[in-house]
């Protein structure tokens, strides 16, 4: 396979019609390009490992196949190729009174098309998922039975799945600019509402619907005064619509303020007397109206709003009388059940708004609008009711997103898929399994080997991008993430990374400082960093806007108190810095990771509780490892989809962008099934057992009951006596692999390796391998060391090891 393969994964410029794509064979791409856009279906840019075997391949998930158990019949891939190339032709038309369409749609559609934008112009994916729902909206109606087809489709797949709802989702790929696209929507509808007051197709009142508090934050810029207005500062329309546009009604909320409220503050014991014996629940909730009041005031009144659903896999209304949850773990049983809480809160809140005020169309838009686990649907299954398409791989190929490398190779003979690839898998049983509690504290330099390993590999390369970032004079640092299970693994990696203060036997403490240089937040001499380098992060809580948990608040207090001091350095204002809630500070630094002069303009690291949720898009995410398990293939696309947003749009000499890579480790992104309903288990047997008395009493079993325990320390002094068995041989089977390839479907691929390690002094390099001899020799697997360094459960001394030589 050639060089220009690997080096020149981009084909198509990002603002024109998709004119070539990479020729796939089972799931892999050849050398041959062939000179046409790609149709629509469903295939991962992520490549196979070159060690499995043959008779394990298996196709790509296929969407245009029968997706579900025989009941399930949709087919909404060959729809959307079909509606395509209608929208092809009807894009080709010259004149434009043949489009069809409102003489303002016109006029907007010429404007995004041709208008010689000051900055970055609409990309023509974003241009062509407007004209999607343009097409559906003005078109299709006036074409007879060509266009009745499609609107008849929608109208009975949201039948069946949305009873009450017209819904339209149009599918673009992380990173591929959906606020845009809000935006053009927004204003077309408007524009054409308030010059064409008495047509029923088009609304000024909008309602946006988040999944969370970040995405929200990030939605003000559709605002049309907010400072930072798309509107305007991108000449999404021209200037003398602008006044039109400003009669606009939006509001931007969060799925969860649809969640009926308590109206008055009632202490379980209060309401227990209100009620009394015989009395009924005391109703304090509120009503559906008082709910619309609260949540969207501006639109009382108004009718057939429209609804903008972003990310909107998240909302559906489950498929009734389907059990598919089989035989799920418990964790992923969890994972159905908050998937499908959410679900139910956000469909019911749209369909309270529809039957109170009416609701015109809902666009829905997600880079991956899938049924969830937990939904009754095959997990994986794409909403029958999409009908635009613009895929990761066609984002890829025009350069918009990064370019994913997963590990495909490594330097472990004989195993089929790369180790750290499937880390979790590896790891696993030995990490902790909940989170911190008011136990021992665990220490975080007894993290697994293999994940110690897997941090230094890809902080190597991360070490060589900082280098080159710096060099080329990027303001801002390249950001690492780590995605952790629970609150205690991401303060172990938090505290491997960054450093941690040891507490002793006496009450003192002691500086551990980060094993990762660039990460570290504290300096040489101990002192705590004036702005951290590395960010610990729940994102769950964050996204909720509840108050942090107090276990999480006291993990981040340091960095928290450090922020409040920037804050006021920055401004003068004591009070500025008291104002802000934790999570209202921990927000605003999480959102502005990447940007210069901003609060979290410095961050390198961030190690994430949950996964970092949709909507944070940080464009300096260069390097990613999970730290978790991934149960859903969709959990890994979203994940990843965090380091895909790209860095620069500056155009080469091509007219295109040059190529970016998001290097991955930890997270087993690979669609090589197809979905299925799993068939529902016959219940178990029941077995209660109890105790047979007084039949059984000479049976019974007695434990001692221990008060306390007295340690007895011989009085010998131990000595080492080296042998064949002294010596520990490091393997990559033990340790983890040295060497990992990483690679993407296309492009140059990259060798993750612990060269940089060499730069270490020998006597640094003893120290750290004593410690990790002393903890494996001391502890039993997956418990607390029964050591801390240098002191032995009998006495302080010195330790002899490694043939002879004195540390």
């Amino acid at each position: 396979m050639s060089d220009a393969f690997f080096k020149k994964s981009i084909l198509n410029s990002p603002y024109e019609y998709p004119a070539a794509h990479w020729e796939m064979v089972e799931g892999l791409p050849t050398q041959n390009i062939v000179n046409s856009r790609r149709r629509a279906e469903f295939i991962t840019p992520i490549p196979k490992p070159k060690k499995r075997k043959e008779a394990k391949l298996q196709d790509l998930f296929d969407e245009s196949m029968g997706l579900g158990d025989g009941r399930q019949k949709y087919d909404p891939i060959s729809i959307i190729n079909e509606l395509r190339s209608h929208i092809d032709a009807w894009r080709m038309l010259p004149s434009e009174r043949d489009w069809m369409v409102a003489p303002d749609t016109a006029r907007l559609l010429k404007h995004w098309r041709h208008h010689e934008f000051n900055g970055i112009r609409p990309f023509f994916c974003q241009v062509e998922a407007v004209e999607v729902a343009i097409w559906l909206t003005e078109v299709a109606p006036k074409l007879g039975a060509r266009g009745k087809k499609f609107l008849d489709y929608l109208d009975n797949v949201n039948t069946d799945a949305n009873p009450g709802l017209i819904r339209l989702a149009l599918k673009l790929a992380t990173g591929a600019g959906k606020t845009t696209v809000m935006s053009m929507l927004i204003a077309w509808q408007t524009i054409n509402a308030v010059r064409q007051p008495s047509s029923k197709r088009f609304t000024r009142g909008f309602l946006l619907v988040a999944p969370g508090l970040t995405i929200k934050d990030r939605l003000r810029v559709l605002q049309p005064n907010d400072p930072d207005s798309y509107y305007k500062n991108r000449e999404i329309i021209p200037n003398d619509m602008l006044a039109d546009l400003e009669r606009a009604k939006i509001v931007i909320t969060n799925y969860h303020a649809f969640k009926l409220r308590e109206r008055v503050e009632i202490s379980a014991g209060g309401r227990a007397l209100l009620k009394g014996k015989r009395g009924e629940d005391l109703n304090t909730l509120e009503t559906e109206g008082q709910m619309l009041q609260r949540v969207m005031p501006e639109l009382i009144g108004m009718k057939n709003i429209m609804v903008l659903n972003d990310e909107a896999h998240h909302c559906y209304r489950e498929k009734p009388g389907d059990d598919e949850e089989g035989d799920l773990t418990s964790d992923e049983k969890k994972e159905a059940e908050s998937n499908l809480e959410a679900a139910r809160l956000w469909i019911n809140g749209l369909e309270i708004v529809a039957k109170k005020l009416g609701i015109n169309r809902i666009i829905d838009l997600s880079a991956t609008p899938f049924f969830l686990r937990g939904s009754g649907y095959a997990e994986g299954t794409l909403f029958p009711w999409t009908m635009s398409d613009f895929s990761l791989m066609d984002a890829i190929e025009c350069g918009i997103v990064k370019l994913p490398r997963v590990p495909v190779a490594d330097n472990i003979p004989g195993a089929e898929m790369p180790k750290f690839r499937e880390l979790w898998k590896h790891i696993g049983p030995k990490m902790p399994k909940k989170g911190r509690g008011k136990g021992a504290q665990l220490d975080p330099l007894s993290i697994p080997v293999e994940l110690q390993t897997a941090l230094e590999a890809l902080y190597g390369h991360y070490e060589k991008t900082f280098t080159l970032w710096e060099k080329e004079g990027i303001k801002v640092p390249p950001c690492f993430i780590v995605v952790c299970n629970n609150t205690a693994t991401s303060k172990l990696v938090y505290d491997y990374i960054s450093g941690f203060h040891r507490v002793n036997e006496d009450g003192s403490t002691e500086l551990e400082n980060g094993r990762l240089k660039l990460f570290r937040n504290f300096d040489d001499y101990g002192n705590p960093l004036a702005r951290p380098n590395t960010l610990l992060i729940d994102s769950e809580q964050l996204e909720s806007g509840e108050a942090l948990d107090t276990s999480f608040r006291e993990m981040a207090s340091d960095e928290i108190d450090r922020f409040r001091r920037e804050i006021i350095e920055r401004t003068g204002d004591q009070r500025a810095a008291e104002n802000l809630t934790d999570q209202d500070l921990l927000r605003e630094v999480m959102n502005t990771v990447g940007k210069y002069g901003a609060l979290g303009g410095n961050i390198r690291c961030v190690v994430s509780v949950s996964m970092l949720t949709e909507g944070w898009d940080a464009n300096t995410v260069t390097h990613v490892l999970g730290v978790r398990a991934f149960g859903t293939q969709l959990l890994c696309e979203q994940v990843i989809g965090r380091a895909l947003r790209r860095q620069s749009y500056e155009l080469n000499e091509e007219n295109r962008f040059n190529v970016e890579y998001a290097d991955v480790l930890g997270i087993p992104f690979d669609f090589t099934a197809k979905p299925v309903i799993a068939p529902p288990l016959p219940p178990r047997e029941t077995i209660h057992v109890k105790a047979i008395r007084p039949q059984r009493d000479h049976l019974r079993i007695r434990f001692p009951r221990v008060t306390g325990y007295r340690v007895e320390l011989p009085a010998e002094r131990l000595t080492a006596e080296f042998n064949n068995d002294s010596v520990l041989v490091l393997t990559p089977d033990l340790v983890g692999p040295s060497v990992t390839q990483n690679s993407g479907i296309i492009g140059e691929a990259v060798d993750l390796n612990l060269v940089h390690t060499g730069d270490l002094r020998h006597s640094t390099l003893l120290f750290h391998l004593t410690q990790r001899l002393l903890y494996t020799k001391w502890r039993d697997p997956g418990e607390e060391p029964k050591m801390h360094f240098g002191v032995a459960p009998f006495e302080r001394t010195h330790y002899v090891l490694f043939k002879g030589e004195e540390i």
